[in-house]
């Protein structure tokens, strides 16, 4: 077949000489990324993907290999800063409803409306009954999203310990890496059973058969995101789907519906 050969010669003109990208996996998941963007506009479909995870588990690093080649005007990252005094007073789920993308656009949150299952509670961020509030009313919420024909994925990075320290020490000692260290980061060792205990009810109590939460095993940094780009490739019916010859179902060891 002609078409993979003049991709081949393509992928080496357009590949950028950055380490990050040094890759033409990555640039052939890319590609397909690109072709699924074109039929999200074209069909005027509307796509969310949740980034969540522990500390350092690889959600930003995953979101940038997914954007790198994307139009710009059809997709947002959302990652919302601490509510402001306004926002308290709030439902707490109306400054995440109007992230939503509108027809024919793709929404990232680095981090989304699942705070409140692990991070708040964790943490001290909210009450016991605002917690159980939002236990009740995510299910119902994501349902009537989905009803209206809003596709969401929902992916929890994983990591081990004794990882997830080593990468904590990383921003500690990278200058490059610093801004990424919270007042959350450095009690994420010292909580790690805590937020074990939410996370695994909030798996138990919101993973539907309408909207599952995706598992991506994510100590090998480059294999999870590679991992999860395929998974959310695999969900759709895109034109062009699988023409660059690359890999499009997920490794099943790497990537598991709860």
């Amino acid at each position: 077949m002609l078409f993979p050969t003049i991709f081949e010669i393509n992928i080496y003109m357009i590949m950028p000489l950055h380490s990050l990208e040094n890759d033409p996996e990555y640039i052939h998941l890319q590609t397909e990324l690109v072709w699924l963007q074109l039929w999200l506009q074209e069909t005027r479909k509307r796509i969310v993907i949740i980034f969540e995870g522990r500390d350092t588990a690889g959600k930003g690093g995953a979101i940038m290999r997914f954007v790198r080649f994307l139009n710009p005007r059809a997709y947002r990252v959302v990652a919302l800063p601490k509510p402001t005094e306004v926002e308290t007073g709030q439902w707490y789920f109306q400054r995440y409803i109007k992230e939503l993308p509108i027809p024919g656009e793709m929404v990232l949150f680095d981090r989304s409306w699942y705070n409140r299952a692990v991070v708040e509670p964790v943490m001290g961020f909210c009450t016991d009954e605002q917690y159980k509030i939002f236990m009740r009313q995510v299910v119902p919420l994501e349902r009537m999203l989905v009803e209206d024909e809003l596709q969401i994925i929902k992916l929890w990075f994983s990591i081990k310990n004794g990882e997830q320290e080593k990468r904590l020490e990383e921003r500690k000692t990278n200058p490059l890496k610093k801004w990424k260290l919270s007042s959350v980061d450095t009690l994420a060792q010292q909580k790690w059973d805590e937020f074990t205990y939410y996370k695994d009810i909030m798996f138990n109590k919101t993973s539907t058969d309408f909207c599952p939460w995706v598992i991506v095993n994510g100590n090998d940094r480059e294999l999870a995101r590679k991992e999860a780009m395929r998974y959310v490739l695999s969900r759709f019916e895109y034109t062009n789907k699988g023409n660059t010859g690359v890999r499009i179902e997920p490794l099943l060891d790497v990537v598991r519906e709860v």
